[in-house]
């Protein structure tokens, strides 16, 4: 088998079982593997250390399958792998048939670059890295004999694909194909749900239990639900009461399912508003409107792509609370979110923390947020953990 061979003192993260190995760590490649070839990962001395994906283009140019010289990497690897991820869920009562669910959490499930959502009877996954699409055939079959899913749909359309010297790629994978929208129940909630075009795999399955946490502070506030997306927070939010919701988001289509779902929950929509903007320029407008809100969602995109970008990060985080606390009510809320793994969450306090002070607001942390428990952190991957947010009150 072809191997990488470390440089002396590199094989530290290994031994703590972190996934990742960076070309900078590399001494050599012995052989001549493929893109997403499994491959030994000695270190300096020889040692065998673990198998891996090999992915020439990446700046991880290893990631690993395996710490274990015992089991070999092949089609039986994967799907005991996955049985283990949805016995997983299940004994939280997480994966329910008619609900949704992240069956599989890429490095945090030890399938690195694998990514799998369950929406009912169906299946949308990503294989973002070398290894993960060498091996997804495999892997999408024993999924759907483990689930009795109808149908796999690829949603490995991300331009992240490109470090790895992949094309982005959509389309069926196995079974039948999906209908162009499916129904999920997120109790007490249900939502339409567009795989085939939705954002990720077709929804953010990260904020289910933080979309719970926003309904139960709603009840007779006016809401401002920010980044909107299809709804979800919204629907939660009338859902628990609201005296009204307002969604705003740049996506004419997403704010249209946005409606749909206002309606399949049997909500009226005389108390809904939707405003298709540019949700920076809209605060700016509800601003010098002095139009006020007793809660208001922030849940924006990825910010961050690059420690480079992160600077940049900051500045967008701390405009969109700076305007969203000179809108809130005296004893408002505010739920605010950052799903940027490289802002860590002493640094986006600190940014929201700004906000508050440049806005001439006291203010309070009442509760912290973070990704739903189908989203699982490796202890020995700290990476797996992007996904926070603060529950805030003005004084």
């Amino acid at each position: 088998m072809p191997s990488l061979i470390l440089k002396k003192g590199r094989e530290k993260s290994l031994l703590r079982r972190h996934p990742w190995i960076f070309s900078g760590g590399v001494q050599k490649v012995e052989g001549s593997p493929k893109m997403g070839e499994t491959v030994d990962v000695l270190g300096a001395g020889g040692e065998w250390l673990a198998y891996a994906a090999y992915s020439p283009e990446s700046q991880i140019q290893g990631r690993v399958w395996s710490f274990e010289r015992e089991t070999p990497i092949d089609a039986g690897f994967f799907r005991a792998r996955l049985k283990t991820c949805l016995e997983a869920r299940q004994t939280q009562g997480l994966d329910i048939p008619q609900g949704a669910c992240r069956l599989v959490a890429a490095e945090s499930d030890g399938l690195p670059g694998v990514v799998v959502d369950r929406y009912g009877d169906w299946l949308s996954g990503q294989f973002m890295s070398a290894g993960a699409e060498r091996h997804k055939g495999d892997i999408a079959a024993a999924l759907m004999e483990l689930t009795g899913c109808r149908g796999f749909w690829d949603r490995s359309d991300s331009e992240m694909r490109t470090k790895e010297g992949l094309m982005p790629h959509a389309g069926l994978l196995l079974g039948d194909e999906p209908p162009e929208l499916v129904e999920i129940d997120e109790v007490p909630g249900r939502f339409l749900v567009d795989i085939r075009g939705g954002h990720k795999t077709g929804y953010y399955l990260d904020q289910r239990d933080n979309r719970r946490a926003v309904a139960a502070h709603c009840k007779g506030q006016d809401v401002l639900n920010c980044f909107s997306y299809t709804g979800g927070f919204g629907v939660m939010a009338l859902l628990g009461g609201a005296a009204s919701c307002t969604n705003i988001d740049v996506s004419a289509p997403a704010l249209a399912l946005a409606r749909r779902n206002v309606e399949l929950n049997g909500l009226g929509q005389e108390n809904v508003e939707y405003q298709n903007a540019d949700v920076f320029e809209a605060l700016r407008v509800y601003r010098d409107e002095q139009r006020r809100f007793g809660v208001i969602v922030l849940d924006p995109p990825k910010f961050v792509e690059s420690r480079q970008q992160l600077q940049q990060a900051c500045r967008g985080y701390k405009d969109i609370n700076l305007s969203a606390f000179k809108i809130l009510r005296p004893g408002g809320l505010l739920f605010t979110y950052s799903c940027s793994g490289l802002m860590s969450d002493d640094l986006f306090q600190k940014v929201v923390a700004g906000a508050a002070l440049d806005s001439g607001r006291d203010a309070r942390i009442v509760r912290r947020f973070t990704q739903a428990p189908d989203h699982p952190i490796a202890l020995h991957f700290p990476e797996g953990s992007y996904l926070k947010g603060l529950l805030v009150q003005v004084m």
